[in-house]
């Protein structure tokens, strides 16, 4: 019998961050390299960039034309070239020159699309002025979404968008106007079709529409994305593009649309009224589920926009927020495409899923974390005040814009609801690699303990209470949860956790030194793999019509280690199977009172002294005890810790992380 090795599976397995990217920067005006991670050297693909601070057009580069080529979807012009304007493309980055896709002081975003079969493939091809041609792709399944442009000359953008009937609706990328016909059995898995000159001639597009996709002699681009094909994930099933449609109900509670997955990347369009937007979203340059959705447009050259909720992602798909004619008229027709939200692969690095900084920095100062922030602890180290231990969401509402947007929080001291930071309070929040201290909050002696949601590590999940008790909760962790940390958002109620060690009926509230109690926060049942549940109303956890984010957490193997431990009173190593120590560790007991306390390796785990802070106080930081101390497994407690951390014959739970 051959031992199976999960490692090799995990590497030869297909995953999003693989094949697909938004990367958020700012301009230089000379040369800057975007690393990804995307291989597109070796893979081939596209590079889709749009200035977002200012006007400036869509740029459309791929490899199949080369770096130099370029393309606007919001003109019809022909392919040409612009000095500066390039991009050179890398293994696991590109290099983008002097010009229009890296002027000086702009900020920038850029979606990556890598060749992959069950994802997106670039076909370009000659016109040879035949009636419905059947034109070959390497997608490896029928695409669910299709994009055409003449390169030799000026023409419209001509798509091809999948309906949930199996229809496939016909459209313009540059132009706002709505579907122009459709047409049965156009998607298949090894082709697609091209007209003469109009798209397809079988649908009797008339002429002055500009679809022109297969004149003789003329040289042609194609962008075409699948549709719930699989072809990703460990057993090589996991769908990461859905093409479809939806129909609008015209109120701020839209349709919800089923993906089976959280989207990171959501295209939008009204098929069935003219003069409406094309509608891009990511959660990268803000996506929330409350809060303004910042959104660029495809057949536009003007700057982002962020005057409103258009969805709100859910753990399987998006909810429709808007009765906006963009995206929810009543019983208009939209079309989209949404990209699932990375990373798929369990991490096997504390530092790609966490980074603790301690700053005395001044607002708008850039703090590298090395990976992107998905929820955020900010704590003053010296400052006795209510803003101690204060959490940001990504997906709560914080974005990377400073026009539109404000940034809710919420206190780990206290029970209260959500507050926000204002406008003023951040510019360019969360990159690909990092935040900048916000303006309301700089010029403190600050820690900010940084963490980004993976497979099998952390997982951050928002719903509404429906006062039911054992309401199941939809989440990513991908494994069951052995801490979870809830609060209402829009009701004054304490964080209620939840741990293995202490089980379904008992809860613990970080907002308080009590021990674990007694308390249908949990609805009684324990959580698996793939849901959660909550209680009912007075629980704190499903009060009906209140919103809730809850952060969930896992055991990684050398990444992070949600446990217990019985106090000694004396020195007591925990091995947490890691190889080069904690560089977080979150203590509680559990059978009797005591504080939550928090180290990172920022401010200091060493074999002096080690500051420490409390999630449950607004006190300053204590510089002055040396209760734990280096352990390359893991963490070790002090003989001189306090009984809330090394009684013995105590309970205690941990989170550490590597």
């Amino acid at each position: 019998m051959f031992a199976s090795n999960t490692s090799n599976l995990q590497e030869e397995a297909n995953y999003i961050e693989s094949v697909f990217s938004t990367y958020l920067y700012t301009g230089n005006g000379s040369t800057q390299t975007i690393s990804n991670g995307i291989d597109l050297a070796g893979k081939g693909g596209l590079v889709w960039t749009k200035t977002r601070n200012v006007a400036n057009s869509n740029w459309f580069i791929d490899t199949a034309r080369g770096g130099t080529q370029l393309l606007r979807s919001n003109t019809t012009e022909a392919q040409f070239t612009s000095a500066g304007t390039s991009i050179t493309f890398g293994s696991g980055s590109y290099a983008v020159g002097s010009g229009d896709l890296n002027t000086s002081t702009q900020t920038e975003v850029s979606w990556t699309f890598r060749k992959q079969p069950k994802f997106f493939d670039v076909v370009t091809y000659t016109g040879d002025g035949t009636a419905n041609r059947n034109v070959a792709h390497s997608l490896g399944s029928a695409p669910g979404f299709v994009i055409i442009k003449r390169t030799s000359g000026s023409s419209n953008w001509c798509v091809a968008a999948r309906l949930n009937s199996g229809d496939a609706s016909f459209m313009m990328l540059n132009r706002t106007v709505a579907q122009t016909s459709t047409a049965s059995s156009w998607f298949n898995g090894t082709t697609f079709k091209v007209g003469t000159s109009d798209w397809p001639s079988s649908t009797g597009s008339p002429d002055f529409f500009g679809y022109d996709t297969n004149g003789t002699g003329d040289t042609y681009v194609a962008y075409l994305f699948a549709h719930n094909a699989g072809g990703f994930g460990l057993t090589g099933t996991d769908n990461v593009i859905s093409c479809g449609s939806y129909t609008g109900n015209g109120s701020t509670s839209g349709p919800t649309i089923n993906l089976g997955y959280e989207p990171q990347w959501v295209l939008i369009k009204n098929a069935t009224t003219g003069s409406t937007e094309w509608i891009l979203l990511d959660n990268m340059r803000g996506m929330p589920v409350t809060g303004n959705s910042m959104y660029l447009r495809p057949n536009s050259s003007g700057a982002e926009g962020g005057y409103e909720n258009f969805i709100a992602p859910t753990a399987t798909g998006f909810q429709v927020n808007s009765n906006d004619s963009y995206i929810n008229s009543s019983s208009n027709t939209y079309i989209y495409i949404a990209i699932r939200r990375g990373p798929m692969k369990t991490p096997t690095t504390g530092t790609s899923v966490f980074s603790p900084n301690a700053t005395t920095a001044s607002g708008g100062t850039p703090i590298t974390t090395g990976m992107p922030v998905d929820f955020q602890i900010q704590a003053y180290r010296t400052a006795t005040t209510p803003n101690n231990s204060r959490v940001m969401t990504r997906l709560t509402g914080v974005n990377s814009t400073l026009v539109y947007a404000t940034f809710p929080y919420l206190l780990t001291s206290s029970a209260s609801a959500e507050s926000s930071l204002g406008n003023d309070a951040y510019t360019l929040a969360w990159g690909n690699t990092g935040f900048q201290v916000p303006a309301g909050l700089g010029g403190g002696d600050s820690v900010y303990w940084n963490f980004g949601r993976a497979p099998n590590f952390c997982d951050v999940v928002c719903y509404t209470g429906n006062d039911v008790s054992g309401t199941s909760i939809s989440h990513n962790l991908g494994v069951v949860p052995e801490l979870m940390i809830v609060k209402s958002r829009t009701v004054g109620s304490s964080w209620y956790v939840y741990t293995a060690t202490t089980g379904n009926a008992n809860t613990l509230v970080v907002n308080s030194t009590a021990a674990s109690a007694v308390r249908n926060v949990w609805g009684n049942t324990t959580p698996t793999s793939s849901v959660f549940y909550v209680g009912a109303t007075g629980t704190g956890t499903n009060n009906s019509g209140a919103t809730y984010v809850a952060y969930l957490f896992a055991s990684c193997p050398g990444v992070s280690k949600v446990g217990s431990y019985t106090g000694t009173g004396t020195t007591l190593q925990v091995d947490c199977g890691f190889t080069g120590g904690a560089r977080f560790v979150l203590i509680k007991r559990t059978d009797s009172t005591g504080a939550w306390y928090v180290w990172d390796s920022a401010r200091g785990i060493v074999a002096g002294n080690d500051p420490y802070l409390l999630l449950n106080s607004t006190a300053a930081e204590v510089t002055s005890t040396d209760y734990i101390d280096t352990y390359s497994a893991g963490f070790e407690i002090s003989s001189t810790a306090p009984a809330a951390i090394n009684a013995s014959g105590g309970t205690f739970i941990y989170l550490a992380i590597a």
